[in-house]
């Protein structure tokens, strides 16, 4: 006996038109027809594909994703942002590629998380997102680098400033260069404090921690590679802070090799790093490639900033077609701001590991 169908009929008597039986089926809603919606359809089986990223949607990582809109909310002057931004991308390149390493065992020791999170709480110290209204690190042993303000915060750095200025040596393009120098110096100092104080907490982690014979020196292994980082850092200011005494009272001279702080820095350490002549020439050349990229980097940090300052000041007149092509423009600038902030973050970062490689060789 063939089985029974179920069939839609109209109430006896009064048979369904073609537009009322539409009319009926519109009213009672899409059901579970075949392979649209039944319980085994692709559909019901099938993963939801991920929600479409927002535009401001930076990072893949959450805590960074986090920290941007915090910065934004802070109102950081665009040049910042787009500094910050560099930074983070670096740092989340970095912690995924530490999660694939700890996925197949080859941080142990935790060296290369800790020097992520030291890496950061430098970002968040910078950049005034670790929520201490005044980042100056009270540890005895810290460096002073004063308040965080205009001034240079260090009474040896604006004696050495003042006498720069009056000197009558310099021009004002030299001038300029010159109170780079100091920032970048303050900024050095102010990052060795940040580490100084994360060490300090470590070890003291590390004391109160009972620990299996076996992995105590695992521990003082660690804690070697802190203070090693440390010891670097404080060399690199300690000639950093010499060079400034001598450019301050003899002025640039002719021809100086390099106008950047942060290659000047990473020359002098390679002169005395473990390099061979046909390194240090070679050196020497991706120095001057990578000088031109950070004044191509200052030169659109610039562009920007006039950017930021002419929308302003457009948004206040209120002509929406004007306020759209400066936001359009602006918004070209932001993005290749970051682009080649990145770049010379990563640049940077790979020149200075080469050097720090150099000269630990020699040990």
């Amino acid at each position: 006996m063939a089985p029974r169908r179920e069939s839609v009929s109209a109430p006896r008597g009064l048979p369904l038109s073609p537009p009322t039986l539409l009319l009926l089926l519109l009213l009672l809603g899409p059901g579970p027809a075949a392979g649209h919606g039944g319980k085994y359809s692709r559909e019901k089986n099938e993963p939801e594909p991920p929600a479409p990223r927002e535009p401001g949607d930076e990072f893949r990582m959450e805590k960074l994703s986090q920290l941007w809109a915090k910065a934004r909310r802070l109102h950081l002057p665009p040049v910042k942002l787009a500094e910050l931004h560099a930074d983070l991308k670096i740092q989340e390149r970095e912690e995924l590629n530490w999660k694939k390493l700890k996925v197949e065992g080859l941080d142990e020791d935790g060296e290369k998380e800790a020097r992520l999170i030291r890496s950061l709480n430098v970002i968040l110290a910078r950049y005034g997102l670790d929520g201490k209204k005044d980042t100056q690190m009270v540890h005895s042993n810290a460096l002073d680098d004063g308040a965080q303000d205009d001034g240079l915060g260090d009474p040896r750095l604006e004696k050495l400033w003042h006498k720069a200025k009056t000197s009558g040596k310099f021009s004002r393009e030299e001038l300029d260069k010159l109170w780079r120098e100091f920032l970048h110096h303050k900024e050095k100092v102010h990052e060795y404090n940040v580490l100084l104080d994360t060490l300090s907490r470590a070890e003291e982690v590390y004391e109160n921690v009972i620990s299996p014979s076996d992995l105590t020196h695992v521990k003082d292994e660690a804690l070697y590679s802190k203070h090693g980082e440390l010891k670097d850092r404080l060399r690199s200011i300690n000639q950093g802070l010499d060079r400034l005494r001598k450019v301050s009272h003899q002025g640039y001279g002719p021809a100086p090799e390099f106008e950047e702080p942060r290659v000047i820095d990473l020359w002098d350490l390679a002169q005395t790093a473990n390099f061979t002549e046909k390194e240090l020439e070679s050196f020497r050349e991706e120095l001057k490639h990578f000088e031109a990229k950070i004044e191509k980097h200052n030169h659109y940090q610039k562009q920007l900033e006039l950017s930021h300052q002419k929308l302003r000041h457009v948004e206040s007149l209120g002509d929406p077609e004007h306020v759209g092509r400066s936001k359009e423009k602006y918004a070209l600038l932001e993005e290749k701001t970051k682009e080649l902030g990145y770049r010379v973050r990563k640049h940077l970062q790979d020149l200075s590991s080469r050097v720090s490689r150099a000269r630990h060789n020699e040990l």
